[in-house]
């Protein structure tokens, strides 16, 4: 058993989709029309064929629910790991992304947060020796 698909709520994903490829690099797999809304994945560039996120739409009543509770704690709703988390970190504030948590080492990590703008708190990390 591996993991196909995982997901992260978003609340318009025309524009989760311009920020997960935009700003973080990842690269759209599929985008399939579904009633209203679409089945959208998108992929590392380094495992095309990896783990697909998709980027679901929070139209279940308890989706922006849990959102907005882990946001207004603080807690991140999904992790992404990264070779160099100082590199991202200053990457990805050029490019404007905000970040609620500069990068901090802890324990054998290395992590940083940032808000998608989308509803979502992510931390990027790196494993360190």
């Amino acid at each position: 058993m591996k993991i196909w698909v995982t997901s992260v709520f978003v609340e318009d994903q025309e524009k989760a989709l311009e920020f997960y490829t935009q700003k973080l690099g990842f690269i759209k797999k599929s985008d399939v029309p579904v009633g209203e809304h679409r089945w959208l994945t998108v992929v590392s560039p380094q495992a095309p064929d990896g783990v697909e996120l998709v980027l679901e739409p929070n139209d279940h009543s308890a989706a922006p629910v849990l959102q907005n509770a882990l946001k207004q704690d603080g807690y991140p709703f999904t992790s992404f790991e990264v070779d160099d988390v100082e590199g991202e970190y200053q990457r990805l504030q050029k490019l404007g992304v905000e970040f609620t948590q500069a990068p901090i080492a802890s324990g054998n990590v290395k992590f940083a947060v940032l808000d998608d703008t989308c509803g979502n708190l992510i931390q990027i990390m790196q494993r360190i020796d």
